[in-house]
Order: C-alpha cells, then sequence, then structure tokens
C-alpha cells in the first residue's frame, strides 16, 4: 500500500487556534467599522432632515414645524408613527410610512429611508425625534418653546433631532429645572448618539458618563421615564442635552 500524505490531529487543532485568534483580533475592527459606516450614514439623514427644518421655515414666514409628532397640529412634522412605544410595539409600516408622507416636512425630503437610521430595529420606519423645544411643549411650564426660526438662539449649539432607534410618541425632552432626563438618554453609535442641529448641520456626541451609556443600552425598546444621574459625569452629560435643547439651565449649576 502507498503512503497517504495528510494532516496530523495537532496540526489541525493548531490551524484551528490560529483561525480563532485571527477572527477575535479582526471581529471588533470589522464591527466598528460597520458602526462607523451606519453612524455616517445617519448623519447624512440627519443633515437632509435639518435642512429641510430650515427650508420649512424659509418657506413659511419663519414659522417652525410642531416637533410634537402624532398628535394631530396642522404642522407637525410627521403623523403618528408611534403604537405602545414603552413596550416597543410597532404600527405596520405601511402606516407608519403614510404617517410620514403626511408630515411638514415630506416635501423637503421625499425618501422614507432618510427617517431613520440604517441601525435601526426591523419594521421601524421613522427612529429619529425631534426636541420639544421646537413649537412643541413646556417642560414644567418653564422651558422655553420656540415656533419661529429666528428666536431660536445660536441655531448651530441648538438640538433639533435626535437619533432614538425607536418611534417614540410625541417629542424629545429632559427635565429643565432638574439635573434629570425627562425621555432616557439614548445610546445608539458606541457610547453615544447623533444629533441635528437648527443650522443645518448634523453631529455625534459621545456621552462621558458609563451611567448615562448604561441606562441607555439597557433601556431602549422599553423606554423609562425620569432618570436621575448621580455621577459628576452623569450629571454633566444631561447638563449638555439641556443647554443644547435650550440653551441654558432652568436651574443653577
Amino acid at each position: 500500500m502507498q503512503d497517504r500524505k495528510g494532516f496530523t490531529l495537532i496540526e489541525l487543532l493548531v490551524v484551528i487556534a490560529i483561525i480563532a485568534v485571527l477572527m477575535a483580533i479582526l471581529m471588533p475592527t470589522l464591527n466598528r467599522a460597520r458602526e462607523q459606516g451606519r453612524r455616517t450614514v445617519c448623519l447624512g439623514n440627519l443633515k437632509q432632515l435639518s435642512l429641510a427644518f430650515v427650508l420649512y421655515a424659509d418657506e413659511n414666514e419663519d414659522r417652525l414645524v410642531c416637533s410634537n409628532a402624532g398628535f394631530g397640529a396642522p404642522n407637525q412634522w410627521v403623523g403618528k408613527t408611534w403604537a405602545n412605544y414603552k413596550i416597543g410595539e410597532q404600527l405596520p409600516e405601511s402606516e407608519q410610512v403614510d404617517a410620514i408622507k403626511a408630515g411638514a416636512l415630506w416635501p423637503f425630503v421625499r425618501e422614507t429611508r432618510l427617517y431613520k437610521c440604517p441601525a435601526g430595529y426591523q419594521g421601524e420606519m421613522l427612529t429619529y425625534a425631534m426636541m420639544c423645544s421646537i413649537d412643541g411643549f413646556s417642560v414644567e411650564d418653564e422651558s422655553p418653546v420656540w415656533k419661529k426660526r429666528m428666536r431660536i438662539p445660536q441655531p448651530a449649539e441648538r438640538l433639533i433631532f435626535v437619533d432614538e432607534g425607536v418611534t417614540s410618541a410625541g417629542s424629545f425632552a429632559v427635565m429643565y429645572t432638574l439635573a434629570q432626563w425627562w425621555d432616557q438618554p439614548v445610546t445608539r453609535h458606541g457610547d453615544g448618539t447623533t444629533f441635528g442641529y437648527a443650522d443645518g448641520h448634523a453631529g455625534y456626541n459621545k456621552w462621558k458618563s458609563y451611567e448615562t451609556i448604561r441606562f441607555g443600552r439597557d433601556r431602549v425598546r422599553h423606554q423609562e421615564s425620569m432618570f436621575k444621574p448621580i455621577t459628576e459625569l452623569g450629571i454633566e452629560d444631561v447638563q449638555w442635552m439641556q443647554r443644547g435643547i435650550w440653551g441654558r439651565l432652568g436651574y443653577s449649576n
């Protein structure tokens, strides 16, 4: 009989071990690259929506769209796309699309893919929310609400859109007279999330506190309100959000 050449069991185990090590090294890099790509697309979407926000005001005598989506205002930026957001219940996709097309920004952004982040959940046609300060509602009856674009102070620093990752009711808010979240902090892209600004640009903010990051990661589909941070960095995170929405704090720092 002729001798047969092949791999020994030890050689096969060594090859498998090398492949496993290489995969362990490469997977985090691949995941980071994929996330960077999603973040870039998300920033592009938010820029388009933010520019549409500016164009709407230009064509409507400086009047702003209403951020309080789904409650029937004639100038609401989108219609009712949400169901029971507290438990992650969704409307059918067709109903969400109809609600987006019925919104005041649809004439300026006429592609449904621009209303959602590519990292969003399946079936969520809208992953972005507007801030309550944009012709929305006043938090604790004290926070500023702007109805005209020229009234917005330092628009390059004012947050108007946030990537929440899911469809939630109304608009996004934090407390005004306390260092406390109303809607929960959002951890979407890495350790932060993306935003649209009142001057038409988009940007990314990374949270400083692991307290903020962990709360946002643990509660995405099942939303939980009124989170009060206890760490110094956690307080800095909520204050960054408060200043971004209103330009000031409604209490002594």
